[in-house]
Order: C-alpha cells, then structure tokens, then sequence
C-alpha cells in the first residue's frame, strides 16, 4: 500500500478512534463539570503540545525534514501549549474566556495550517523525514484536533457573567 495511503488510514483511525472516545466517555465527563471546570483537562493535554519542539531535533526526525515545516510546527505548538497555560491560569478570571477563546483559534489554525505545510512538502508520501514524529501526526494530533472541537463547544454553550454598569459604579 503506498505510503501517502497508509499516513492518511492512520489519521482518519486516529479521528474515528478518539472520536469515539470523546463521544463515550470524554464528552459526559466534562458535561458534567461545571464551567469553566469542564475545560481544565483541555487545556491541561494541550499543555504538551510542547512535544512538537521534538520536529527540531534530528534523530527524532529525519535530518531531511524541512524546515519550513519543522520550525512552524515546532514552535506553533510551544506557542499553543504556553497558551493554553495562560487560558487555565485566568480561568476565574474575567479575561479568562478571552484568553481561552485565543489558545483554542490559535491551536486549531495551528494544526490546520500543519497539515497545509505537511500537503506542500508531499509529507504523506515521503513519511521517513517524520521519523519517530509519525506517531505525534498519527495519534496525537487527531486527539488534539477533538479536544479542540469540544472546547469549542464548551465555549459555545458558556454564557460569560458580565456585571452590568450599575453594580460597578460607585454610589
């Protein structure tokens, strides 16, 4: 089979597979949390999205690989992971929401724009310059990419508690 056909089956069982999960047990899970609870374990799994620095490092990755991909997506990830430390850092607070709504476009163009620069190398077809990186394309980032989805939809259905100006003005 060639390779561009087994990089593609192994992404979409990684997608079909955590969808799965999400669905089952991910999703009630958080359900049942209350917000913005229910978006710490998110933001915790995002937090290793440091991983992707490992796109830098030869040996982890052919020496070959380009580094119009590997720098992108290396420190795309870092930006996200420190994003999503930032997001569960003010949580509580008012800016918050905000700060959470950034890390999830953020991390979501991330991916996406990975798989853009991944398409624009022929990655699919020449998998040996990912090396060991193969599993962090296969298994992490469909995992990355539902988490993302159910962020969204947790973001979606928080309403955000503004005061209203009178109770902010003093009397």
């Amino acid at each position: 089979m060639p390779s561009a056909v087994l990089f593609g089956v192994s992404v979409a069982f990684g997608l079909t597979v955590w969808g799965v999960v999400a669905w089952q047990y991910i999703w009630p899970a958080l359900s049942e949390r209350p917000s913005p609870e229910n978006l710490k374990p998110i933001l915790l799994l995002h937090a290793f999205r440091f991983l992707g620095l490992s796109f830098l490092v030869p040996g982890v990755v052919s020496s070959e690989l380009p580094a119009t991909f590997a720098q992108p997506v290396a420190y795309g990830d870092l930006i996200t992971a420190v994003l999503a430390l930032l997001a569960m850092a003010t949580l509580r607070a008012r800016s918050g929401t905000v700060v959470t709504w950034v890390f999830n476009t953020f991390g979501t163009a991330d991916l996406l724009f990975a798989f853009y620069l991944g398409s624009r190398i022929s990655l699919p077809t020449t998998p040996g310059l990912l090396g060991a990186g193969y599993f962090i394309l296969s298994a992490y980032v469909p995992l990355l990419l539902i988490t993302h989805g159910l962020a969204f939809r947790i973001l979606l259905r928080t309403k955000v508690v503004v005061p209203s100006r009178s109770k902010l003005s003093v009397a």
